[in-house]
């Protein structure tokens, strides 16, 4: 079959109580852009709900966090003087919230017009605003201009599929296009073809995602298919990684498995979120050409 050239709907989210539950999110409605710091902006929204809808109840079957970049931060010293910084910061994924990414880039707008007396301030400010709002405790790192050279550029490692000749009519999620071969592996495979829309806005979103596993060896083909499946799927960065990681252990078996995923900015900030088995170290956190 030839491709359907199938638009997405991507407007709608899949999951009524998600909506219910961003109703008083700024997500997807007109909002003014305040410049003096504000903690009230943050919005968090409960983990449980999606995971739920994906099987995950009481243990986590994985290990992670959120990596969020924030490209844009700037702040007035104790003179009056602009500061800026590249802020990173790791929301684990053990915490009972996400905070909603509109909410976090008023948030880190809001300090535009506020002094603080240095860097370490305004990282403490952000820890401690988004330990309240997560429910966990969260790791602030600042680089500061001096250092802005030492941010490297790298692609995920892995073994590329996107040259593999495949035909494609499936654009909302499939994990049934998941299956193993036969034999056993131990390797890493990734796309720089991922995309899904904002569950609220239909905003795409745009991502590079890895997928290091041990066990049955996992077709190529089928994976790139499934991945490629979640173009028209509505759901938040992180969901998206949680219900990659589930789909894939589920339908082939895995020894131990890894997912993690680039996304591209939108608003000056990146969420780069990754899942893994336990006794599996973090990726490498590299800023690829895209980001």
């Amino acid at each position: 079959p030839r491709p359907s050239g199938r638009t997405c709907n991507g407007s709608a989210a899949p999951v009524t109580t998600l909506r219910d539950d961003l109703a008083a999110a700024p997500l997807g409605r007109a909002t003014d852009y305040p410049d003096a710091y504000d903690p009230t902006l943050l919005f968090a929204v409960a983990r449980a709900p999606q995971r739920h809808a994906i099987g995950i109840a009481g243990e986590l079957p994985f290990k992670g966090a959120d990596c969020w970049t924030a490209f844009e931060l700037t702040w007035l010293d104790g003179r009056g003087k602009p500061a800026i910084a590249i802020a990173t910061f790791e929301v684990p994924a053990t915490s009972i919230a996400i905070v909603e990414s509109k909410s976090v880039k008023l948030y880190l707008g809001a300090f535009a017009q506020t002094r603080f007396d240095d860097s370490t301030v305004v990282a403490g400010a952000i820890e401690r605003d988004l330990a309240k709002a997560t429910g966990a405790n969260v790791r602030v790192t600042m680089t500061l201009p001096a250092r802005f050279h030492e941010l490297q550029l790298a692609e995920m490692a892995g073994t590329s599929l996107d040259a593999l000749p495949l035909t494609f009519d499936r654009y909302e999620l499939d994990p049934g296009a998941l299956a193993v071969s036969a034999g056993e592996a131990a390797e890493s495979l990734r796309t720089d073809l991922f995309r899904s829309v904002c569950p609220i806005t239909g905003q795409p979103d745009f991502a590079s995602v890895a997928i290091s596993y041990t066990g049955p060896r996992i077709d190529h083909a089928g994976l790139l298919a499934y991945l490629v499946s979640f173009r028209c799927h509505a759901g938040f960065h992180e969901h998206c990684v949680e219900r990659i990681f589930v789909d894939v252990q589920r339908a082939c078996g895995c020894t131990s498995l890894a997912v993690a995923a680039r996304f591209t900015r939108r608003g000056g900030v990146d969420i780069n979120p990754w899942r893994a088995s336990a006794g599996l170290p973090p990726p490498a956190l590299g800023r690829t050409a895209r980001q």
